[in-house]
Protein backbone atom coordinates (compact mmCIF):
# COMPACT_ATOMS: atom_id res chain seq x y z
CA UNK A 1 0.00 0.00 0.00
CA UNK A 2 1.18 3.56 -1.18
CA UNK A 3 1.55 6.07 1.66
CA UNK A 4 -0.86 8.84 1.62
CA UNK A 5 1.32 11.31 0.73
CA UNK A 6 2.65 9.84 -2.31
CA UNK A 7 -0.68 9.11 -2.82
CA UNK A 8 -1.35 12.33 -2.83
CA UNK A 9 1.47 13.71 -4.57
CA UNK A 10 0.43 10.99 -7.80
CA UNK A 11 -2.97 12.64 -7.83
CA UNK A 12 -1.50 16.32 -8.04
CA UNK A 13 0.51 15.31 -10.39
CA UNK A 14 -1.99 14.44 -12.73
CA UNK A 15 -3.85 17.29 -11.95
CA UNK A 16 -1.91 19.40 -12.64
CA UNK A 17 -0.10 18.26 -15.77
CA UNK A 18 -2.95 16.36 -17.74
CA UNK A 19 -4.46 19.89 -18.53
CA UNK A 20 -0.53 20.91 -19.52
CA UNK A 21 0.38 17.76 -22.00
CA UNK A 22 -0.25 19.67 -25.11
CA UNK A 23 1.49 22.77 -24.31
CA UNK A 24 4.56 20.72 -22.68
CA UNK A 25 4.71 18.29 -25.87
CA UNK A 26 4.66 21.27 -28.22
CA UNK A 27 8.21 22.53 -26.34
CA UNK A 28 9.31 19.31 -26.42
CA UNK A 29 8.98 19.07 -30.26
CA UNK A 30 10.46 22.39 -30.47
CA UNK A 31 13.31 21.36 -28.48
CA UNK A 32 13.92 18.77 -30.77
CA UNK A 33 14.19 19.94 -33.83
CA UNK A 34 17.34 18.79 -35.88
CA UNK A 35 18.76 22.18 -36.32
CA UNK A 36 18.86 23.18 -32.67
CA UNK A 37 20.41 19.41 -31.97
CA UNK A 38 22.85 19.59 -34.09
CA UNK A 39 23.89 23.24 -32.73
CA UNK A 40 23.71 21.58 -29.12
CA UNK A 41 26.06 18.84 -30.01
CA UNK A 42 28.42 21.49 -31.20
CA UNK A 43 28.71 23.57 -28.29
CA UNK A 44 29.08 20.79 -26.26
CA UNK A 45 32.50 20.61 -26.96
CA UNK A 46 32.70 23.78 -24.95
CA UNK A 47 31.79 22.39 -21.43
CA UNK A 48 34.32 21.72 -19.06
CA UNK A 49 31.80 19.79 -16.85
CA UNK A 50 29.64 16.51 -17.77
CA UNK A 51 26.38 16.12 -17.02
CA UNK A 52 27.17 14.20 -14.11
CA UNK A 53 29.53 16.66 -12.66
CA UNK A 54 27.07 19.35 -12.74
CA UNK A 55 24.29 16.79 -10.98
CA UNK A 56 26.56 15.92 -8.18
CA UNK A 57 27.23 19.63 -7.23
CA UNK A 58 23.80 20.64 -7.44
CA UNK A 59 23.27 17.93 -5.20
CA UNK A 60 25.41 19.04 -2.63
CA UNK A 61 23.69 22.20 -1.48
CA UNK A 62 20.57 22.11 -3.00
CA UNK A 63 19.03 18.44 -2.26
CA UNK A 64 18.10 15.73 -4.77
CA UNK A 65 18.58 16.18 -8.30
CA UNK A 66 15.20 14.61 -10.48
CA UNK A 67 16.32 15.87 -13.98
CA UNK A 68 19.23 17.38 -16.03
CA UNK A 69 20.42 19.03 -19.32
CA UNK A 70 22.59 20.50 -21.89
CA UNK A 71 20.60 23.24 -23.78
CA UNK A 72 21.47 26.65 -25.68
CA UNK A 73 20.19 29.79 -23.92
CA UNK A 74 20.57 32.84 -26.63
CA UNK A 75 22.95 31.04 -28.51
CA UNK A 76 24.99 29.98 -25.12
CA UNK A 77 25.47 26.61 -23.67
CA UNK A 78 24.00 26.16 -20.51
CA UNK A 79 24.25 23.01 -17.75
CA UNK A 80 20.79 23.08 -15.89
CA UNK A 81 19.43 20.67 -12.91
CA UNK A 82 16.13 20.04 -11.88
CA UNK A 83 16.31 19.67 -7.89
CA UNK A 84 14.00 19.16 -4.89
CA UNK A 85 15.49 21.21 -2.25
CA UNK A 86 13.96 18.69 0.60
CA UNK A 87 14.70 15.53 -0.70
CA UNK A 88 12.49 12.99 -2.36
CA UNK A 89 10.39 11.89 0.60
CA UNK A 90 9.01 14.98 0.62
CA UNK A 91 5.94 15.57 -1.56
CA UNK A 92 6.04 18.48 -3.77
CA UNK A 93 3.48 20.53 -2.44
CA UNK A 94 6.08 20.75 0.78
CA UNK A 95 9.06 20.79 -1.08
CA UNK A 96 11.25 23.33 -2.65
CA UNK A 97 11.58 22.41 -6.51
CA UNK A 98 13.69 24.81 -8.30
CA UNK A 99 16.02 24.91 -11.15
CA UNK A 100 20.23 25.41 -11.22
CA UNK A 101 21.79 26.51 -14.10
CA UNK A 102 24.73 27.92 -15.56
CA UNK A 103 27.83 28.53 -18.35
CA UNK A 104 29.56 25.10 -17.71
CA UNK A 105 32.31 26.47 -19.80
CA UNK A 106 34.19 27.66 -17.48
CA UNK A 107 35.78 25.14 -15.13
CA UNK A 108 33.82 26.00 -11.64
CA UNK A 109 30.47 25.76 -12.28
CA UNK A 110 28.76 28.60 -10.89
CA UNK A 111 24.62 28.58 -11.34
CA UNK A 112 22.22 30.76 -10.56
CA UNK A 113 18.90 29.27 -8.00
CA UNK A 114 15.69 29.71 -9.32
CA UNK A 115 12.70 28.38 -7.11
CA UNK A 116 9.56 27.23 -9.36
CA UNK A 117 6.57 28.89 -8.99
CA UNK A 118 5.05 29.34 -12.40
CA UNK A 119 2.11 26.14 -13.53
CA UNK A 120 4.34 24.47 -16.41
CA UNK A 121 7.62 24.74 -14.29
CA UNK A 122 6.00 23.33 -11.17
CA UNK A 123 3.88 20.30 -12.81
CA UNK A 124 6.87 18.95 -14.88
CA UNK A 125 8.75 19.19 -11.48
CA UNK A 126 6.36 17.76 -9.52
CA UNK A 127 6.43 14.58 -11.71
CA UNK A 128 9.88 14.11 -11.79
CA UNK A 129 9.84 14.50 -8.17
CA UNK A 130 7.36 11.54 -7.84
CA UNK A 131 9.20 9.32 -10.49
CA UNK A 132 12.34 9.74 -8.59
CA UNK A 133 11.01 8.96 -5.37
CA UNK A 134 9.12 5.67 -6.53
CA UNK A 135 12.44 5.09 -8.27
CA UNK A 136 15.35 2.58 -6.76
CA UNK A 137 18.27 4.85 -8.37
CA UNK A 138 19.79 8.29 -7.89
CA UNK A 139 19.92 10.57 -11.02
CA UNK A 140 23.74 10.48 -10.61
CA UNK A 141 23.71 6.79 -10.53
CA UNK A 142 21.40 6.57 -13.38
CA UNK A 143 23.74 8.54 -15.65
CA UNK A 144 26.90 6.80 -14.54
CA UNK A 145 25.83 3.96 -15.36
CA UNK A 146 24.59 5.20 -18.61
CA UNK A 147 28.31 6.66 -19.61
CA UNK A 148 29.98 3.06 -18.29
CA UNK A 149 27.70 0.93 -20.51
CA UNK A 150 27.53 3.89 -23.78
CA UNK A 151 30.12 5.99 -25.69
CA UNK A 152 29.48 9.63 -26.04
CA UNK A 153 27.93 12.34 -23.69
CA UNK A 154 25.55 12.40 -21.59
CA UNK A 155 23.33 15.43 -22.98
CA UNK A 156 20.05 15.28 -20.85
CA UNK A 157 18.04 12.89 -18.62
CA UNK A 158 14.85 12.61 -17.72
CA UNK A 159 12.53 10.94 -15.99
CA UNK A 160 9.18 9.30 -17.61
CA UNK A 161 6.39 6.44 -17.68
CA UNK A 162 6.94 3.48 -19.61
CA UNK A 163 4.51 0.39 -19.27
CA UNK A 164 3.69 2.09 -16.37
CA UNK A 165 7.05 2.24 -14.67
CA UNK A 166 9.55 4.42 -13.87
CA UNK A 167 12.46 4.79 -16.52
CA UNK A 168 15.02 7.47 -17.02
CA UNK A 169 15.00 8.94 -20.62
CA UNK A 170 18.62 9.71 -21.40
CA UNK A 171 20.03 11.32 -24.50
CA UNK A 172 23.63 10.93 -25.90
CA UNK A 173 25.96 12.65 -28.12
CA UNK A 174 28.97 10.43 -29.73
CA UNK A 175 29.94 11.82 -32.90
CA UNK A 176 27.78 14.14 -33.66
CA UNK A 177 24.58 11.93 -33.65
CA UNK A 178 22.28 11.92 -30.44
CA UNK A 179 20.65 8.93 -29.78
CA UNK A 180 17.90 8.13 -26.59
CA UNK A 181 18.38 5.54 -24.14
CA UNK A 182 15.77 4.24 -21.53
CA UNK A 183 16.99 3.19 -18.19
CA UNK A 184 15.31 2.13 -15.19
CA UNK A 185 15.43 3.85 -12.44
Amino acid sequence: MKSRSTCFALTLTAFVALPLAGMLASNSARAEDPHDTQALVQALSKSKLTLLDGIRQAEKGHGAAISAKFELEDGKLSLSVYTAEKGLSVPAEENVLEELSGSPEQPKWEPKVEVFKDVPHVARSAEQLTLMSVGHSSLADTVARAQKGQAGKVLSVTPVVKNHKPMAEIQMANKGKVTKLLRPL
